[in-house]
């Protein structure tokens, strides 16, 4: 079993940075892919880019050059860098694992999730 507790979020205005953290329970945390999520009030949840157990990643366009995932598997924590933030970011930002070494874009491919922690960007 793999618990995961995100901080980090809160009120921002826009063009400002945020970088969320998410602290993972258990020995085998470094095999994991980790995901970050997000899901606006009214809408679906929507994938904000994952890492590997490489260290590779994956982003979507909507977040691409603007958001930065990283990983520090001797702390067992995973962080989501948020840089020039848009009001259209506001969500609550949800950190998930999967098992797998590799994992892309769908919630059905995590097997955890924690959660979440809001972030409402300003204009």
């Amino acid at each position: 079993q793999v618990q995961l507790v995100e901080s980090g979020g809160g009120l921002v205005q826009a063009g400002d940075s945020l970088r969320l953290s998410c602290a993972a329970s258990g020995r085998t945390f470094s095999s994991y892919a980790m995901g970050w999520f997000r899901q606006a009030p009214g809408k679906e949840r929507e994938f904000v880019g994952s890492i590997a157990w490489s260290g590779s990643t994956y982003y979507p366009d909507s977040v691409k050059g603007r958001f930065t995932i990283s990983r520090d598997n001797a702390k067992n924590t995973v962080f989501l860098q948020m840089n020039s933030l848009k009001p259209e970011d506001t969500a609550v930002y949800y950190c998930a694992a999967s098992t797998k070494a590799y994992s892309g874009s769908y919630s059905s491919e995590y097997n955890y999730w924690g959660q979440g922690t809001q972030v409402t960007v300003s204009s």
